[in-house]
C-alpha cells in the first residue's frame, strides 16, 4: 500500500482484511484509501461499507468529510445523490431534500441533469404539490439557462423564463431575469431586429405597473428604453405613446406633454400626432391642438386625413372661413394620399353651410382636374337633390309653397342635372372612348336619376343611348409569350356603333368558318 496502488489495489486489501471479519482493520484500511485517494468514488464506497455493518452514524459522517474535504471543485452530483439516496433509505426525508437543494444550488446547472431527475422522482414520493411544483419550475429554470448559454440573443425563450418566474411570484427573481433580458441589446440598428426585443420592455413596464403596483420604477423603465432605441434610424410610437399614458394616469400633465414633444421632435409618427391632438382636445386646449395640426402639416403635408380633421376641428368650433381656409391650403398641395376623400369632405362641408353656388364651383374646379365619372355622377345628383328654396323660404316664413314656382324650380333642377349627365357623357365619349364600361355605368345611373323625377324624368331618352351586352373572346399568352387560349370578356356596343354590325358580323361568320375548316382537316 506503500506504493500508493489504484482502486482495485485498495479494494484487494479491504476485501481480505473483510473475509477474516477484520472490521476494524478494514475501517482503518479505508481512512488510508479516502487519504491516497480522496475521490467521489472512494468516500461512497466508505460510507457504504459502514451501512453494510450497521453503523448508519459513521456512514453519515463519511458523507459529511466528503463534502468537506473535497470542497466545491471536487463535489459532483453523484456524490450528493448517493448522500441524499442513503438519508431516503433510513427515512430522513427533510435531510434528503435538504441535501438535494443545497446541491442544486451549488452544482453548475450543465452538470446537474442526473440530479434534477433525482430531485423530481423524490418530491413526486415524498413531497406535497407545493414542492413538486418547484422542483418542476427548477427543472424549467435549469432548461431556459441551458438554452440562453446557447443563443442568448433568442428573445421568445426570454420571454418564457420571465413569464415562468412572474407565475413563481418573486420579485427578486423576476427583476433578474427581465433585467439580464433587457441587457441582450440587438447586434444590428435595423428595426425588424428591435420588433421582438422592444416586447421584452413593454413586458417589463407592464410587470412593474400592474403587478408590482410600482410607478417610479416603471415609469425608470420606460426612460431607459426610450433613450436605448436609435430614434435617428427608427422608432416605436407605441413605447412614446405608453410612457405618455402612464403620466396621465399618474396625473402629470406635464411630463405627458414633454414626452409627447420629444417624440415629435425626435421621431414624428402619425400615431404620435393624433394621440396628442387628441389628449389635447379631450382637456380643452383649442390652441394646442390648432398647433399641433400646424406642426402635424408641416411634416406631412400630403396627409389628407391630417387636412380633413384639423377643418373638422374648425368647423365644430364654427370658424367657418378658418376651415374654407384650410380646405383651400389643402387642395392646393402638389401632392395628396387621398385627393378624393378631401374633395368629398370640402364638397360636403359647403352643401352643410348652403353654399350651393360654391359646390358648383367646387364641382367644376375637381373636374378640371379630372374626368372621372365617380365626379360626374356625384355633381349630377348634387343638382337633381338639391333642396328648393320655395320650400325652404315658405318654412322660415309659416306658409305653404307657391306649386307653381316650387314646380318651376323642379324643372330647373330636373334641366341642370341632365345638363351635366349629357357633358359627362360626351367627355368620355370624346377623351376615353375605349372605356365603354364607363359610359355603360353613367348610363345607368342617369337612368336611375330620371326615373326618381317622376313626371318630369324623360327615361326613354336615356334608354336609347343605352349600350348592347355581348360576349366576346381574346386570345391570352403566358409568359413566355406564347399562346394560351382564349377568354370571354363582355363588350358594350353603343347606338351610334351600329353601323359597324354587318362588318362585325362577317368577321363572325369568317371565324366559324375558319373553326370548322379546321375541324374537318383534322378528321381527314
Amino acid at each position: 500500500m506503500t506504493w500508493e496502488p489504484d482502486h482495485h489495489g485498495w479494494s484487494a486489501y479491504i476485501k481480505f482484511e473483510l473475509r477474516y471479519n477484520e472490521i476494524e482493520r478494514a475501517r482503518a484500511v479505508y481512512d488510508r484509501y479516502v487519504q491516497s485517494h480522496p475521490t467521489v468514488k472512494a468516500w461512497v464506497r466508505y460510507a457504504k461499507f459502514e451501512v453494510k455493518n450497521g453503523e448508519v452514524g459513521r456512514a453519515r459522517q463519511c458523507y459529511e468529510r466528503a463534502i468537506e474535504q473535497l470542497g466545491e471543485d471536487g463535489q459532483t452530483q453523484e456524490l450528493f445523490v448517493a448522500f441524499a439516496e442513503f438519508e431516503e433509505k433510513f427515512k430522513e426525508v427533510e435531510r434528503a431534500r435538504c441535501i438535494y437543494k443545497y446541491a442544486l444550488d451549488h452544482i453548475p446547472k450543465g452538470q446537474a441533469e442526473d440530479l434534477y431527475r433525482k430531485f423530481v422522482q423524490f418530491e413526486k414520493q415524498y413531497g406535497d404539490r407545493e414542492g413538486i411544483e418547484d422542483v418542476i419550475v427548477g427543472k424549467r429554470r435549469f432548461q431556459y439557462e441551458e438554452e440562453i448559454k446557447k443563443s442568448p440573443l433568442n428573445y421568445d425563450i426570454w420571454f418564457d423564463y420571465c413569464h415562468l418566474e412572474e407565475s413563481v411570484g418573486d420579485k427578486a427573481r423576476i427583476h433578474e431575469v427581465y433585467e439580464r433580458a433587457i441587457a441582450n441589446v440587438p447586434p444590428a440598428d435595423e428595426k425588424w431586429y428591435w420588433q421582438r426585443y422592444i416586447y421584452l420592455w413593454i413586458n417589463y413596464a407592464l410587470y412593474e405597473e400592474l403587478e408590482a403596483e410600482d410607478l417610479e420604477r416603471t415609469r425608470e423603465v420606460y426612460r431607459e428604453c426610450l433613450k436605448l432605441i436609435p430614434h435617428r434610424k427608427f422608432s416605436f410610437a407605441k413605447m412614446w405613446l405608453m410612457a405618455a399614458q402612464l403620466e396621465i394616469r399618474r396625473k402629470d400633465l406635464k411630463s405627458m406633454r414633454q414626452i409627447l414633444g420629444s417624440a415629435i421632435g425626435m421621431a414624428p409618427k402619425d400615431k404620435i400626432f393624433k394621440t396628442y391632438i387628441e389628449r389635447e382636445l379631450q382637456l380643452g386646449n383649442i390652441d394646442r391642438c390648432r398647433r399641433l395640426y400646424q406642426k402635424y402639416l408641416e411634416w406631412a403635408p400630403a396627409n389628407c386625413y391630417a387636412w380633413s380633421k384639423f377643418a373638422e376641428l374648425e368647423r365644430s368650433l364654427g370658424e367657418t372661413e378658418r376651415d374654407r381656409a384650410i380646405f383651400e391650403l389643402a387642395i392646393a398641395q402638389p401632392v395628396l394620399d387621398m385627393p378624393e376623400l378631401l374633395w368629398k369632405a370640402y364638397i360636403e362641408f359647403e352643401i352643410s353651410e348652403g353654399e350651393h353656388e360654391q359646390t358648383r364651383q367646387l364641382y367644376e374646379r375637381l373636374l378640371d382636374r379630372t374626368k372621372h365619372l365617380k365626379v360626374w355622377a356625384s355633381f349630377a345628383k348634387f343638382e337633381a337633390t338639391m333642396a328648393s328654396e320655395e320650400e325652404s323660404r315658405a318654412q322660415e316664413e309659416g306658409r305653404e309653397p307657391d306649386p307653381d314656382r316650387l314646380l318651376a324650380e323642379m324643372k330647373e333642377q330636373v334641366n341642370k342635372s341632365r345638363a351635366i349627365f349629357e357633358r359627362a357623357f360626351e367627355s368620355l365619349q370624346t377623351t376615353a372612348p375605349d372605356q365603354k364600361e364607363e359610359r355603360a355605368m353613367l348610363l345607368e345611373e342617369w337612368r336611375d336619376t330620371e326615373h326618381s323625377f317622376a313626371d318630369l324624368g324623360d327615361v326613354a331618352a336615356v334608354q336609347r343611348k343605352m349600350p348592347r351586352r355581348v360576349k366576346r373572346k381574346r386570345p391570352i399568352s403566358a409568359e413566355d409569350g406564347t399562346p394560351a387560349g382564349f377568354e370571354e370578356y363582355t363588350d358594350y356596343i353603343f347606338p351610334e356603333e351600329s353601323g359597324m354590325a354587318p362588318n362585325l358580323k362577317i368577321l363572325e361568320a369568317a371565324y366559324k368558318w375558319k373553326k370548322q375548316k379546321v375541324g374537318s382537316d383534322e378528321d381527314d
